[in-house]
């Protein structure tokens, strides 16, 4: 994928969740995405799954993410280091991030540091 592309759905994913907006958050994923996420114990599937991540642990723990870099990993997959703070302290986390032909995001596999 390209540096552009990535970045556009990397910035328009953390502008949605800093602004707890699930609606527009859900809009940049397909009706069938995955977040894999193992530090929840849980992976999330579809436009409900996410509603429920992104509700549950951007809202419920009032997180501000942070892009701190980027790297293309293949046509259609990236990795996103990111700062996380919010009510449980602070983090830094990896997210694997793969879109399809139309930008959208169809998984996302996160991990803490």
């Amino acid at each position: 994928m390209s540096a552009t592309i990535l970045r556009t759905v990397v910035d328009a994913l953390i502008a949605t969740t800093n602004a707890f907006d699930v609606n527009t958050a859900l809009a940049l994923f397909t009706p069938d995405a995955v977040i894999d996420d193992p530090s929840t114990g849980h992976c999330f599937e579809g436009h409900a799954g996410i509603r429920d991540y992104v509700e549950r642990y951007f809202i419920g723990y009032h997180t501000v993410t942070r892009c701190l870099s980027i790297e293309t990993i293949n046509e259609t997959q990236g990795r996103v280091r990111v700062d996380f703070t919010g009510d449980f302290g602070h983090e830094i986390g990896l997210l694997d991030i793969t879109v399809n032909d139309d930008g959208l995001i169809t998984r996302i596999d996160a991990a803490l540091e």
